[in-house]
C-alpha cells in the first residue's frame, strides 16, 4: 500500500539555505545596506554557529543570484543597482549590431492616484490604496525606444516627485535604492507583440500600426514583496530584446 504524502508536512531545508535566509533577513531589515560589506564567512559562521563551509555555500548561491558581489581581496558586498554589471539585468535591449548602449530616462509625468483592481492585485495592495504613477521615455542615442508607465506603492514611494526624476542622473532603480531604500531583487515579465496606437506612435516616433513589444513587469524586493508594476512599449526597429538561457 502506497503512502500518501501529507501536503501540510514541513519541507526540509538544507542548513546552508537556512543560513542564506538569515543573511537575507539582515539585508531586508537594512542591517547591511546596498554597496556595504557583509561580515566575513568566518564571522558569520561564529554568529550562526555553523561551519565556514556552510556559510560559503550560502554566499555562493547568493552571489549566483546577484544578491551579493565578491571582490577579490576586499570581501563580499551587498549588490547595488549602481554596479554597472546590474544594468543589463533589468533592461535587456541591445542594438541590432550588438553591444550594450547607455540609455537616458526622460520623465514625462508623476502623479498620485488610488489603486484600481489590477494595480492592487499586481502590487499586493488593497483597492483604493495610494499609489504613484510615473510615465517616462527611455532613449538610446537620443532616440526614444521605450515608453513606460510605472505603478508604485504610495506608502513606500509617496515622496517621489517629477523633480526628483528629472534631477537624478542614475538609473530609476538606483534612485529607488538610494532614496527610498528599495532594491529590486528579481522581476517577472510578460512579453507580446502589439501594434502602435496613435499615442505610442507619437511618443516613439514610429508609424501608427508599427509592431511594438509590450513588456509587462512586476519587480520584487526582499521577501518576494512586489514593489513595482510597469507596462512598457518597446520599439525594436533598431534594437532587440535579448535573454540568456541556461
Amino acid at each position: 500500500m502506497n503512502a500518501t504524502a501529507n501536503p501540510a508536512a514541513p519541507t526540509f531545508s538544507p542548513l546552508y539555505r537556512q543560513i542564506k535566509a538569515l543573511i537575507l533577513q539582515g539585508l531586508a531589515t537594512g542591517e547591511w545596506r546596498s554597496g556595504e560589506a557583509i561580515p566575513s564567512e568566518g564571522e558569520l559562521a561564529v554568529r550562526f554557529g555553523v561551519s565556514q563551509g556552510t556559510v560559503r555555500k550560502a554566499i555562493d548561491e547568493m552571489a549566483a543570484e546577484n544578491l551579493v558581489v565578491r571582490r577579490q581581496g576586499k570581501g563580499t558586498f551587498v549588490a547595488s543597482h549602481d554596479d554597472p554589471r546590474a544594468f543589463f539585468r533589468f533592461l535587456r535591449l541591445v542594438p541590432l549590431g550588438g553591444g550594450i548602449e547607455k540609455s537616458s530616462s526622460v520623465p514625462l509625468e508623476c502623479w498620485r492616484a488610488k489603486a484600481g483592481p489590477e494595480a492592487a492585485r499586481m502590487l499586493g495592495l488593497n483597492v483604493s490604496d495610494p499609489i504613484i504613477i510615473v510615465r517616462r521615455l527611455l532613449s538610446f542615442s537620443g532616440k526614444p525606444v521605450v515608453a513606460d508607465e510605472i505603478y508604485l506603492s504610495g506608502e513606500i514611494f509617496g515622496a517621489l516627485t517629477i523633480e526628483m526624476l528629472r534631477d537624478y542622473e542614475g538609473s530609476l532603480y538606483s534612485l529607488f535604492e538610494s532614496t527610498f531604500g528599495v532594491r529590486m531583487i528579481r522581476a517577472e515579465e510578460r512579453i507580446r507583440a502589439v501594434p502602435a496606437e496613435r499615442s505610442s506612435s507619437e511618443l516613439l516616433g514610429v508609424a501608427e500600426g508599427s509592431p511594438l513589444l509590450s513588456v509587462e513587469r512586476v519587480s520584487y524586493s526582499y521577501g518576494d514583496t512586489p514593489v513595482e508594476w510597469r507596462r512598457g512599449l518597446y520599439s525594436t526597429a533598431e534594437h532587440c530584446y535579448i535573454n540568456n538561457l541556461g
